[in-house]
Formats: C-alpha cells, sequence, structure tokens
C-alpha cells in the first residue's frame, strides 16, 4: 500500500518528464485526481507543538501521555492521540534505558596461587532431602592443590557456625593468605 504523498509525486513526475496532462498520468497509474488535489487542511498546531517540546526538554524522561497532563496543567487542551501523533512527528520518543552499568577495569586479576594455603575458596551447595526439607553444604577448598579441605551438611548454616568451620580448620591447617567465595574476595591478609 502506497502512501497518498508519493502516489501524488508519481503523478507530478510523469507530468514533468512524459508532458501528459494530469488527467491521463491519474489514469495509467490508477490514482484518483481527487487524492492528488487534496491540499491539507489539518492546522499547523505550532504553538502546541513548541509548548510540547519545551515539556520534553525539560523533562526528558517524559513520554507522551506525561506530556498530556502537563500541557493540561497549562490550559493546552488536546486529544491524546493527536498529541501522540505531533509527538512521533517531532521524534520525542523516550529511548529505552540501558541495563545496569558495571564498573570495568576496577577489579584487579586474582593472582593464581603457586603454594597450598594460599587460597581457599567457599561455596555452598543446596539440595532436598526425599522428604522435602532443603539442606545445605559448605564446601572448602585448597586452590593450590585442589583438596576439600571441608564439607559440612546441616539444614541450616548461619554466619557464626561458617565462621565457627573455618576456625577449626585455620587450627587444623593454618590462616591462608586469602579466602574467596564465588570468585569475589572475602578476607585478604586473612593472618591479621
Amino acid at each position: 500500500m502506497v502512501a497518498p504523498g508519493v502516489r501524488r509525486e508519481a503523478v507530478e513526475h510523469v507530468v514533468a518528464v512524459h508532458g501528459v496532462s494530469q488527467r491521463r498520468a491519474c489514469q495509467a497509474l490508477a490514482v484518483d485526481r481527487s487524492s492528488v488535489r487534496y491540499r491539507s487542511v489539518r492546522p499547523d498546531d505550532a504553538e502546541a507543538r513548541a509548548a510540547m517540546k519545551a515539556v520534553a526538554a525539560e523533562r526528558r524522561r517524559f513520554g507522551y501521555r506525561r506530556i498530556h497532563v502537563m500541557l493540561d496543567r497549562q490550559g493546552i487542551v488536546m486529544n491524546l492521540k493527536k498529541l501522540r501523533r505531533l509527538h512521533r512527528e517531532e521524534k520525542l520518543q523516550v529511548r529505552r534505558r540501558g541495563g545496569r552499568k558495571r564498573a570495568l577495569g576496577t577489579r584487579r586479576p586474582m593472582l593464581v596461587p603457586d603454594a597450598p594455603n594460599q587460597r581457599w575458596s567457599l561455596d555452598f551447595v543446596s539440595d532436598a532431602l526425599t522428604d522435602g526439607r532443603r539442606f545445605r553444604v559448605l564446601a572448602v577448598v585448597d586452590d593450590y592443590s585442589r583438596e576439600c579441605l571441608a564439607l559440612v551438611a546441616d539444614t541450616s548454616l548461619s554466619g557464626l557456625r561458617v565462621v565457627r568451620e573455618l576456625d577449626a580448620l585455620i587450627t587444623l591447617r593454618g590462616r591462608p593468605a586469602m579466602v574467596v567465595s564465588n570468585n569475589v574476595l572475602c578476607w585478604e591478609d586473612f593472618a591479621a
């Protein structure tokens, strides 16, 4: 489906290039002469456009509905559909917000351990028993030797319980230089 403006331009082109009458050009292109001769009687709405642009410039995150409310408060009464059309013609659509910005390059890369007890990793695993009760398992691994230092399973693992288990491991194995959980540094210079 071709817009009336494009049809009008096609007829004008045929008249100019081929030197035929408007009547014959319309007949050849199967276009109604009334649509070619039509001149828009729609008002310009210059003051409504200016007010809408002013509100949109002041409130950048406002869409056409909120702009409609603001114009109503200013005394400019307009049909919402007309305002939406003007809003679209002026290209005032609000851009969609992007995702959450993540910090780039702020974290230093984690060093690869070159001896045992330099870095321990903590991880929590969760599952359910056959009767539906949930349980969690705390896994502590030495990153250099890949040795599992502890597996603590219970229906509830509080922070105090985790600290108690880590203290027991420290008395047994000595203090690590750092402890990480989900590749995020929890405690560095753990010996302090």
